[in-house]
Formats: C-alpha cells, structure tokens, sequence
C-alpha cells in the first residue's frame, strides 16, 4: 500500500507538512515562536490552527480523543456487539463515571483546548492580517470551538460556557474562574453562533488550493453547517425536548436544509459504495468531517489509526478480533427487498439457520460470518471459519465470542506485515448522516409525502446500499412502507441508522437522545424501544455435525469448495445463548444525563449537580 498524506498533523514538538508524508518540513516547534510573531504570521499562524486540528480532531468510532465517547460510541454500551456490559450492566449509578467535564486543570482536556481556542481567537482577531486570512483560520477554530461544546452539551446538557481567555494566575483569577453552568438553551445557542460564523469564513471546498488538495481535510462551510444541524437535531429529540417543541424541529429542518445545499455545492454526497468509501481519502464525496491517519511505522510522522488491526480477526499474526457482532445487528439487518426478517409482505423468506441469505448488501459489507469469503491481508479468495469441532474452535488463535467479526472499513488489501500501521480516515460526520438527520427533523414538521426529505433521504442511502427498488405500490420505494406516518417514518429512520452506521459509534447516542432504553414505555412520538424483552445480547455457536467430510474435521482447503447452503444445511449445528452472563443487559436511566464528578464540583463550589437522575439543583431541559 502507498503511504498516505498526513492530513493536517501538528505535534508539540515538530510541525508536519500537509501537503505530503514523503518528508517532514524542517522547521520551527510553535513553542519557539512567540505570541506577536505567530498571529503575524499566516504561515505559523496556519500551523497553530493545525495544532488545534491535531488536538480536537475525533478518533476511530467517534469522540474526543482521551474522552469517554469512545466507551459510549463502542459495542460493548449496546446491543451491537460483544464485551463486558458498560453502562447497560451498572445497576448501581456511578456519580464518578463520566469526567469529561474535567477535574482538574489542564492543558488537554475539553477546556485545556477551549482555552488554546479562546486564546487563538483573541490573538488573531487583534493581529495585523488581512481580513481574508483570518476569516479563513478563525472559521476552522470557531468549528472546533463549537464540536467541544457539543461534546460537553450531549452529555450534560448545560455546562460552563467561557468564549473568552481567562486568568490562571492568584487567588482573584480562582475566585472569578469559579463559573457556574449556563443552562443548556444558552449552550446550543453558543453552538449555533459559533457555527454561523464558521459558515460565513470559509469556502465550499478547497479545491482550488494549491498544490492540488493540499488542504483536503479541513473544515468547509458545509461541514460546519452539518454539525449545526446535528446539534440542533439532537435540541429536537425527546432527550433534550420532551415536550415536542415545534419550533426546534423548524431549527434543525433548516440547518440541515442548509448543510445540504452547502455540501452539493461544494461537491459532497454519497459514495457509490458503501464498502470502498473507508478507502477513499483525497475528495471522497462522503467525507463531510474526516479525521485523517497514516500508514507510517515509526517516529514523529506515525498517525495510524489501532481501529484496523484490532478489529480484524487473528489470521498470520495480525488482528486482535474486536468490536464482534452481536446476534441481534446480524438478525436486524434488512432482507434484499428491504424489508425487515420475517415481515410476511417481504419477498424473501428469512429463517435463522440460513440467515446469510438475501440480505441487504450491507449484511456482506459488514458482517462476517463462518464460511463467508473475506479478502484479508491480500488473500482475495479467503474464507472465514468459526466453527467449533466439539468444543475447540477451527480457529488458529482464539475464537469470536459471538460467532461473527466485524468487516466494515477492514482493508483488504493491506498485506499482513502492514496492518499494524494502517492509515483508513475516519469519517465522523458522512454525507449518509447529512440526509438522515434532515429526513428526521423533516419528519418532526410532518413533512412525509415522497418527494420530501423523509422518505428522499432513505431512499438515497437505500439505493446506493443496493436494495431492490420494489415493484407495484412500492416501485421506488425500495422496501419502505408506502404512506407512513411521523411515528412509523422517525422508527424507520431511526431503524436505517441502526443499519448505515453499524460500529460507527452513532448506536448509544442515538437510543440516550430517543429516550428508548426503557423497553416498557414508547417515548412521546411513540417510538418503542429496541430492547423490549431483552434481558441480554446473544452469541452464535456453530458446532460441525458429527459425519461432516474429513475436509472439515482436518480443516484443509477442500472444504472451501463445499456450497455455503450446503455447509449449513448438512454439516452445521446452530445454537443460541446469552453473551452477557455476569451482569443484566439493562439500563440505569439515570445515566440519560450524566453526573458531574465530585471533583469538578469541589473545584468550582458554582456548579451544581444534574437533578434529573441525580438529585441536584440543576436542570438540563431548561
């Protein structure tokens, strides 16, 4: 594999080049500029940005890096996938668990980077730039200045707002640091206008940059435009709007309206494919907010992404076999005509022991299962086997706890030697989600005939996926129900994201802002639960027949030429039990905001505890 570009990649000690990883640009660490000199500077003053990128750019799967959204993005917070329960298993709250607000000073934590931003913003505003110059930097600062925000917002609702650079030294500075939180309609409101101005400063796109997409991967107008529209999204669903104000689903309708027509613009929108879109970098259409990696090995230029190599199954030394999918993403999956397993209006029969069969092609893009075929590490003809022969596993080096791996944004091609280092970007915001998250607030206005975004949306994402169209009543449906309503159409939007961003990190936060953990009780648009009746996940095991051919039992080549229907219909067992075992796949609904530390508190007596869940003073709904 070639090596990739850094993208946007500032160290404390060393600045990198954008432009290309064939060579590190020799010269100065920021820390032997001074204030004057960077802010007059648009070359350094440009690196500094790049700093910031560095520090506030999302890792694989979403979240602040060295934050907990990563736990909460990960399988083992839902019904995705395998791993020790996290939330869902706590059924004791733990006021200590989430300290992303930070307890303590420091220069790296949510406001340790607000503060670096706050600085910048002062800093460039009062220097002798062109206009044109500090639009362009300022905008890219406000956006990020905006994502920290919306970080801290979606998990705790209010919290301290500071858009200025405080004082950090004496006992007076203390005192007046003391900041209590600002109620959360003043938080997004700050989002908002943050966003605004990110989308006044820059440009469409940066094609035109030289040389050639040298700045590739730096925030566009449209990308800021897509986090003001998820914000607002999210100050429309039940979690922060219990109520059904009109009004904030007018807000998001339009802010996604807006990113929309911003992205097509400037030449964004979906990815022919849906498997190969991880692997394109340079202009790839779906990339709205990109987090760019490398495939480096060693030393100061290395940026690989981890997410690759432990995701992969253990096959020639390489692949740690995480993020395993449960038995319920596998079953959720829909049938090739779209419709949901089982559904008796559905073309294709679905039965359990052939549940590989006719599903949508995004079933092959993501899961892997025993006796598929799975291109890894070069080899364009593997196959995947996790059967077990009595009760050891076919498997050289361990075994999937729940009978399935995880394929998606799994590179093929990547010889095994190279895996370790991958460089695959992260999308963390993709043109998909664009559409979605306009369809849904369009779906909050009861917009819901065909031609309007509700159904425009999924029908886009559903198409590319590669989903039969439909016949009759339902031609150019592509298996959604004709006709629904604002209850049926937000079910199945949320359905189609439970799909399209299968182990992207979107499953926890989208169940928390449905309210929808509790099983018992449909929310106020009457959207059930996904978890009704389930007390936990599920594995596969697959046990070969006694009298299987003797390919099987000495697991040589031969049996990659049996029929897979043939393999499941003749030689294979099936059998289905729970994978959460110590503890109950059940969740603490206090844990639908979360609590701030202790510490925090003791810091800054001005802050005042969640009431909703925790038995504070403050409210997150106001």
């Amino acid at each position: 594999m070639n090596m990739k570009k850094h993208h946007i990649v500032i160290t404390s000690l060393l600045i990198l080049g954008s432009v290309s990883c064939k060579k590190v640009l020799d010269v100065a660490p920021l820390s032997q500029y001074n204030t004057a000199q960077i802010f007059r500077d648009s070359t350094v003053a440009r690196q500094a940005v790049d700093w910031i990128y560095d520090q506030n750019c999302p890792a694989w799967g979403g979240g602040n890096p060295g934050n907990s959204s990563s736990v909460f993005g990960g399988v083992t917070a839902t019904d995705e996938g395998s791993g020790t329960t996290n939330f869902f298993g706590n059924v004791a709250p733990n006021i200590e668990q989430v300290t992303d607000i930070g307890t303590a000073l420091s220069g790296t934590n949510n406001y340790g980077k607000i503060r670096t931003m706050n600085d910048f913003l002062q800093n460039m505003e009062a220097g002798p730039l062109p206009r044109s110059a500090k639009d362009r930097l300022e905008g890219q600062v406000y956006f990020f200045r905006a994502y920290q925000y919306f970080e801290l917002f979606r998990k705790y609702g209010g919290v301290p707002l500071v858009t200025k650079t405080l004082e950090a030294l004496g006992p007076d500075a203390k005192i007046a640091d003391q900041l209590p939180r600002n109620k959360s309609s003043e938080v997004i409101a700050q989002i908002v206008s943050d966003l605004d101005k990110a989308i006044a400063m820059l440009p469409v796109n940066y094609r035109a940059s030289l040389p050639l997409n040298s700045d590739w991967g730096r925030i566009t107008s449209g990308c800021a435009a897509a986090l003001k529209g998820k914000a607002l999204l999210y100050w429309a669903s039940p979690q922060f709007n219990p109520t059904g104000i009109a009004k904030r689903w007018q807000d998001a309708y339009d802010a996604n309206t807006q990113a929309v027509n911003l992205l097509t613009t400037g030449g964004f929108g979906l990815n022919t494919s849906y498997d190969n879109m991880w692997f394109t970098e340079v202009n790839n259409p779906e990339a709205v907010f990109v987090t760019g990696y490398n495939n480096v090995s060693t030393g100061i230029a290395n940026k690989n992404n981890g997410y690759d190599n432990a995701t992969r199954p253990k096959v020639n030394g390489t692949g740690g076999g995480s993020n395993q999918p449960s038995w319920e993403i596998v079953k959720a999956y829909p049938m090739l005509d779209g419709k949901k397993p089982g559904d008796a209006t559905g073309k294709y029969a679905y039965a359990d022991q052939t549940f590989y069969k006719n599903r949508d092609p995004r079933f092959d893009k993501t899961i892997a299962y025993n006796g598929c075929t799975w291109p890894l590490n070069g080899n364009t003809t593997y196959k995947l086997y996790t059967y077990l022969i009595g009760t050891t596993s076919v498997e050289v080096s361990g075994s999937t706890s729940t009978g399935f791996y995880c394929r998606k944004a799994i590179d093929p091609n990547t010889a095994a030697a190279s895996v370790p280092f991958e460089g695959t970007d992260w999308m963390e915001i993709r043109y998909a989600e664009v559409l979605l998250n306009l369809a849904e607030s369009a779906t909050g206005i009861n917009k819901l005939g065909f031609a309007d975004e509700s159904y425009k949306g999924l029908i886009a994402i559903r198409a590319r996926a590669g989903i039969e169209a439909g016949t009759g009543a339902g031609a150019g449906y592509y298996g959604l129900q004709v006709g629904m309503n604002q209850q049926q159409m937000f079910t199945a939007i949320l359905y189609e994201r439970q799909i399209e961003f299968a182990f992207e990190g979107k499953r926890f936060w989208d169940i928390r802002r449905w309210q929808l953990a509790n099983a018992a009780t449909p929310n106020i648009y009457g959207v059930l639960s996904p978890y009704a009746g389930i007390t936990s996940r599920t594995k596969l095991t697959i046990t070969l027949k006694a009298g299987a051919p003797t390919e099987f039992t000495a697991k040589t080549a031969g049996r990659d030429s049996y029929a897979i229907d043939t393999q499941y219909a003749s030689y294979y067992n099936l059998a289905f039990s729970n994978l959460d075992t110590t503890q109950p796949f059940t969740w603490v609904t206090a844990y639908n905001w979360f609590a701030i530390p202790t510490a925090t508190i003791n810091n800054d007596p001005n802050i005042f505890q969640t009431s909703i869940g925790w038995g504070g003073s403050f409210d997150p709904l106001q």
